[in-house]
């Protein structure tokens, strides 16, 4: 492995974890995770547990795997996946997912495949979320490959597009570790989960200029994940009606306070679908598109796979049906269920008092910014409801 060619951005090797884990268990942020984890026990609990890992794999196994479970225990009523069988011995994966967690996504993952013996993923995460060399130790001690985009210039974002291309293919086509990430750069805000071509681009970076071998090479295993209550729900509705007034400035601390609030949050049933991997027909038939044509019908490829097999929960059934004031799925619900969702909205909505908040922004950007309940409603439902609306119109075209 040329590992100094990759050093700046790769998961931390087993020689580096003990000293790593020296750091970690004497930085007072681990405090507060040990009272969020572990409430009743000593904070020297959790710090004598970091100290005795001396692998990649002790850290997994007694921190990550055990947190993951602690949190879902508190904010989850059910997790349940299928496509384990898709995972082949002997082979690695890109697994590439629909993105709705900032870190829960990823980590979920690797709860499933660490209970079911499947070895755990490298994962890919944007150093704009490395805030602090504590971040920094703990994410690269669960294979965290660091994605370089803050702070640089367009030239530098090619050379660093490149060279996590280069550690993809590497870490893949060699059957060293299989790798996540997510299909965009940034969560979905809307609930349309589609792939960016400029994701598929940069896998080929590192290609060798033939369209079938580069991608068939890095066995794609598109990912579906669902939620019954979307994480961080209420902070991109409130995004979104933000942006299509006035410039959207995250406030400091922004994505710190995401990561808390998605992985606190009530997430009610989750689902996590291991979908097929895109097959070598599959490729070959988007190399004999136009040049121009390949990447959009390959990211469609895999965007029917995600997308065919979200598994919808209640609330998606409740929101289509308010959204598009139909019953069409009345049967998926009842109404007590439809006055608790709502319900949960009406809360959610208030507490984010907007109004205030867009009389902040109107007093600092020089321009009125007014506030629509209905509208901030419309958004927050088709959240929800487009998922639904996506499957529909996939099925209708395929027919």
């Amino acid at each position: 492995m040329e590992q100094d060619i990759y050093s700046e951005i790769a998961p931390y090797s087993d020689e580096l974890i003990p000293q790593a884990m020296e750091k970690i268990a004497n930085d007072s942020k681990l405090e507060n995770i040990s009272r969020y984890l572990y409430p009743e026990k000593p904070a020297e609990f959790l710090k004598n547990i970091v100290k005795s890992c001396r692998t990649t794999f002790d850290f997994q196994k007694n921190i990550m795997f055990q947190a993951v479970n602690q949190v879902l225990a508190k904010t989850a009523s059910k997790l349940t996946f299928s496509g384990i069988e898709n995972f082949k011995p002997g082979n690695k994966y890109l697994i590439v997912s629909n993105h709705r967690d900032i870190v829960l996504d990823s980590a979920i993952i690797q709860k499933i495949l660490f209970q079911n013996n499947i070895p755990t993923t490298e994962i890919a995460v944007g150093d704009n979320l490395i805030s602090s060399p504590f971040i920094d130790d703990f994410c690269r001690s669960n294979k965290m490959i660091k994605v370089i985009r803050k702070n640089i210039s367009p030239r530098e974002l090619y050379s660093a597009s490149k060279l996590l291309s280069g550690y993809i293919r590497q870490q893949v086509s060699n059957k060293i570790s299989s790798i996540w990430i997510a299909q965009r750069n940034g969560r979905t805000k809307d609930g349309n989960d589609l792939t960016e071509q400029g994701l598929l681009k940069m896998f080929d970076m590192s290609g060798t200029s033939d369209f079938v071998q580069d991608f068939s090479e890095l066995h794609i295993m598109p990912t579906s994940i669902s939620y019954e209550y979307e994480s961080c729900d209420f902070f991109k509705t409130a995004e979104t009606y933000i942006k299509r007034r006035i410039k959207y400035v995250k406030a400091e601390n922004e994505d710190f306070i995401s990561i808390l609030t998605g992985i606190t949050q009530n997430k009610g049933d989750i689902n996590v679908t291991f979908n097929e991997p895109v097959t070598l027909e599959e490729i070959q038939e988007s190399a004999r598109m136009d040049k121009n044509e390949r990447f959009r019908h390959l990211a469609d490829i895999m965007d029917s796979k995600i997308i065919s097999n979200y598994l919808f929960h209640k609330t998606n059934y409740i929101a289509y049906d308010i959204v598009n004031k139909t019953t069409k799925y009345a049967k998926k619900y009842t109404q007590a269920d439809k006055e608790k969702f709502l319900e949960y909205m009406r809360k959610g909505l208030d507490a984010l008092n907007m109004p205030a908040r867009l009389a902040a922004l109107s007093n600092a950007q020089g321009k009125a910014v007014e506030y629509v309940r209905s509208e901030m409603e419309d958004i927050f439902l088709k959240i929800y409801s487009n998922p639904v609306l996506s499957k529909e119109q996939r099925t209708v075209a395929i027919a």
